[in-house]
């Protein structure tokens, strides 16, 4: 389940931009150096080819990356894979909820064993819930916006690639290798 259509956006970005996602993994390698586990997926990332075959761009919109969610949502929910629920403010619907039906996991489990190259999209959605656990929509826009590239694309641009950027810090925060026990 995903709290807010607000939140489901913010983490789409990350899964989206590759980019971003390394660059926010060295971010939590600054702030843990003792797990080196950070560092080495941000490698993975940016030494393969996924932050330029795997980029999907988002707009920047008043509150950041943005994408409207119907068209890709309302398949899913049409087959009953997806359930979307909304809460009222007033007249207004306050808040959306989104839940993964158990036909809607079987049919993502039967994909990803048809076509495993696939498991790239589990894998990534993976690290992006597990890096931003616990955070509301606010706390992971507000983790975006710390990018400086991302706070400074204009309203209704596309956000651009960081992926040289990236790289560079990449190499300022490697770890020191491990000493070999002689």
């Amino acid at each position: 389940m995903v709290r807010t259509q607000t939140l489901l956006q913010k983490l789409d970005f990350w899964v989206r931009c590759p980019d971003f996602l390394a660059w926010e993994l060295l971010a939590e390698f600054e702030v843990y150096p003792d797990d080196p586990a950070l560092w080495y997926l941000a490698e993975r990332i940016l030494a393969s080819d996924e932050p330029d075959v795997r980029r999907y761009p988002m707009l920047r919109h008043r509150f950041g990356a943005f994408e409207q969610m119907n068209e890709a949502l309302g398949m899913l929910i049409e087959r009953s894979l997806v359930a979307k629920r909304h809460t009222s403010r007033g007249d207004q619907v306050g808040q959306h909820d989104y839940y993964l039906r158990a036909r809607g996991r079987e049919v993502a489990d039967a994909i990803v064993h048809q076509e495993p190259d696939l498991y790239w999209y589990v894998e990534r959605t993976q690290t992006v819930a597990s890096l931003f656990k616990g955070l509301g929509p606010s706390g992971v826009r507000d983790r975006q916006y710390l990018q400086r590239d991302y706070a400074d694309t204009p309203i209704g641009s596309y956000i651009l690639s960081i992926t040289d950027q990236a790289r560079e810090r990449l190499q300022r925060l490697r770890p020191p290798a491990p000493r070999s026990g002689t």
